[in-house]
């Protein structure tokens, strides 16, 4: 066919002007395939002409869209503070600048300054955490689930763990207790019914095999009605008497006292460690609201174990998340909850959101939008079921329109009773001028 012929030859193709300087190799795959496409199109009579410079912009328009960053920074108007989906925590700038040093530079991260020798890695958080805590010792991983799967690797392996079946949970990514054990080598022995277990089910079930009696928080579900389970402190005791390890994989754990009556049914930290448990793990980028991190405290022999286990090495963190968390755990020794903005979302008042939003209403214009009342939940499998009060910016108009509307925007909002809303509880003041112009682009307004 004629038009064949007129295809350009991939080497000429690429030494136009337009494409001076770019990746050779990459550009090279990118116009080999948009040329062969358009070899395809013209076999099946798609087209009736050759136009080079059309393929010429083609190409360059795939080139340029394979740099762009695969992860957008979204506005979080969803109202849910520790959105999985979004990254849980975020780290505050302030917390950012100060471990700036460090990630950009060469540091002692395994280097003993005194010594002139080779250092480790974990005493660059463990002396802070240790006093934040008031523990033995710490140990960080990569993630809670690591932190869970290494305890039980090292401890349980061909053991036994007592666990209630009230507490063997599924997360999110299908990370399911029973399927981490089986993983770890640990051999589950489950006690007690779905919604009912007591200590004598704990008590019964310990045997010459029993390694460690384990209780795991219950992640996105809470049992209500006929329901019962036993205490840690209970646990603890038990395990005590029979010298056997307890461990509680608490996956999320906070400092400060929550508002809104949260804390009812969540100990905190220091409750559960009022108990000196043996070990405790929890999540760095949840309540705690710092980096991805799964913390593991307790006592210093068993750490020193942990530390022993050749698996470490794949489970563990690099420096820029323990320069992130050491700074947030230096923000908490002094009481700056303002630098930790998962703290600070949570606890900002209804009025203090209410004037936010009236401010965001007055610019964009009353007719378009109204301040509402509402509630949200925690997320991130935190604090489930447990409510608390929100405002919001109810945007006229036809949900599902608007809500796809300012998600091409990078606006990511809800929708409740049928109406599409920026719910303030999960917002950042420094977007508010951002939301502002989205608001007013998506309504093309002046």
């Amino acid at each position: 066919m004629k038009l064949l012929r007129e295809l350009p030859k991939v080497d000429k193709f690429i030494s136009h002007p337009v494409f001076e300087g770019l990746c050779t190799p990459l550009l090279t795959q990118i116009a080999r395939e948009a040329i062969e496409s358009l070899r395809e199109a013209i076999l099946k009579e798609e087209v009736s002409s050759v136009d080079e410079e059309s393929l010429i912009q083609r190409v360059k328009n795939t080139y340029d869209a394979f740099f762009e960053p695969s992860l957008k920074p979204l506005i979080n108007a969803t109202g849910v503070i520790l959105h999985t989906n979004m990254g849980r925590s975020l780290i505050s700038e302030c917390l950012l600048e100060r471990a700036k040093p460090i990630i950009c530079n060469y540091s002692n991260l395994e280097y003993n300054l005194q010594e002139g020798c080779r250092g480790e890695r974990y005493e660059h958080v463990s002396g802070h955490l240790k006093n934040l805590l008031h523990v033995e010792d710490v140990l960080v991983v990569n993630n809670n689930a690591a932190a869970v799967f290494l305890i039980l690797n090292t401890f349980a392996k061909n053991k036994e763990v007592v666990v209630s079946r009230g507490e063997l949970v599924e997360i999110g990514g299908s990370f399911r207790i029973p399927e981490v054990m089986k993983q770890s080598g640990a051999l589950l022995h489950e006690v007690g019914a779905t919604n009912k277990t007591k200590p004598t089910d704990y008590a019964n079930a310990i045997s010459e095999n029993t390694a460690m009696l384990m209780k795991v928080h219950q992640s996105n579900f809470a049992m209500e009605g006929f329901s019962e389970d036993v205490n840690y402190k209970t646990i603890k005791a038990l395990a005590h008497k029979n010298g056997l390890i307890d461990y509680y994989d608490l996956g999320s754990g906070y400092i400060p006292k929550l508002p809104y009556n949260l804390g009812n049914r969540e100990a905190s930290l220091d409750e559960i460690l009022a108990c000196q448990p043996s070990l405790i793990s929890f999540s760095g980028d949840k309540l705690f609201g710092s980096v991805q991190a799964g913390i593991i405290a307790g006592s210093k022999e068993l750490i020193d174990a942990l530390k022993k286990n050749q698996l470490l090495r794949m489970l563990r963190v690099d420096k820029i998340t323990l320069s992130l968390l050491e700074e947030s755990i230096k923000a908490y020794l002094k009481e700056e909850y303002e630098a930790i903005p998962t703290l600070w979302l949570l606890f900002q008042n209804v009025e203090d959101l209410t004037q936010r939003a009236l401010r965001v209403r007055a610019c964009v214009g009353e007719h378009y939008c109204d301040v509402v009342q509402s509630d949200t939940y925690m997320g991130g499998g935190t604090l489930p079921n447990r409510k608390f009060p929100t405002i919001a910016l109810h945007i006229k108009g036809k949900a599902s329109a608007l809500e796809k509307k300012f998600r091409e925007h990078y606006v990511i909002g809800r929708i409740e009773n049928e109406q599409f809303l920026l719910d303030f509880r999960s917002l950042l003041p420094s977007v508010e001028s951002q939301l502002i112009q989205t608001i007013k682009t998506v309504l093309d307004l002046k």
